[in-house]
């Protein structure tokens, strides 16, 4: 079934407008992995996380090159060009060291240097403004939209256009490790991903490049990146 983005209604798997709306609906292709219903020119099925362009270079076969084996030599070349003592080269001769010299300086193992930890970061990309966004990195939670008495948001939206269709309690994106995830928490105008709607619930997994939209008309968009 592919979601409309306009009206969430159920459609029928090949449909390309909207049964209930007429809107036009985004070309979709089946995940590989799960078979689920994934955006055509998603990087990532957003079901189970399959990589839909993982057209890896190293799995492509090496051409081997064929040497000629060496001809054969003949006895009668062998009698005529025979082997002379001169053609041997001298075996290397040993230096024995010096005594008296002073052995080298000692030099530490290179893995004696101390190891810089790298934090894994992420912002978004405000698309309209090009604005960036960077996530906390002490937030486990980041609760995304427009100041309110309950829950106060840690990303603020209320400066940027069109910012009315958020809803002030709108998503969350949480950290697991190196991993973000996007759930809508119950707005009012839905959270889209891919330009898929993402359902009260469901949590998507993030990957560079993944188009956030906050409400409906991609009016409030989000470019996930690392």
């Amino acid at each position: 079934m592919i979601n409309c983005p306009n009206c969430a209604h159920a459609n029928p798997d090949g449909t390309t407008q909207c049964e209930a709306c007429y809107t036009p609906l985004p070309e979709t292709i089946a995940c590989p992995n799960c078979q689920a219903a994934v955006s055509a020119g998603a990087e990532y099925c957003g079901q189970c996380g399959y990589a839909m362009q993982s057209a890896n270079p190293a799995n492509q076969p090496v051409p081997q090159t064929i040497v000629n084996p060496p001809a054969p030599v003949s006895v009668a070349e062998i009698q005529h060009n025979p082997v002379t003592p001169a053609m041997v080269p001298p075996p290397p001769i040993a230096v024995m060291p010096d005594a008296t010299s002073a052995p080298p300086p000692f030099t530490p193992p290179a893995t004696a240097a101390k190891t810089q930890l790298q934090q894994f970061m992420a912002r978004l990309l405000h698309v309209q403004s090009d604005t960036v966004l960077e996530l906390p990195l002490h937030l486990d939670v980041i609760h995304i939209g427009k100041p309110n008495d309950r829950i106060p948001p840690d990303l603020d939206i209320s400066g940027f256009a069109d910012s009315d269709i958020v809803s002030r309690i709108h998503a969350d994106i949480r950290a697991e490790g190196d991993a973000y995830y996007i759930e809508d928490v119950g707005s009012s105008n839905g959270t889209y991903v891919n330009n898929l709607p993402l359902r009260p619930g469901d949590r998507h997994r993030l990957r560079a490049g993944d188009r956030i939209s906050l409400g409906k008309g991609d009016r409030v968009t989000f470019l996930f990146q690392t």
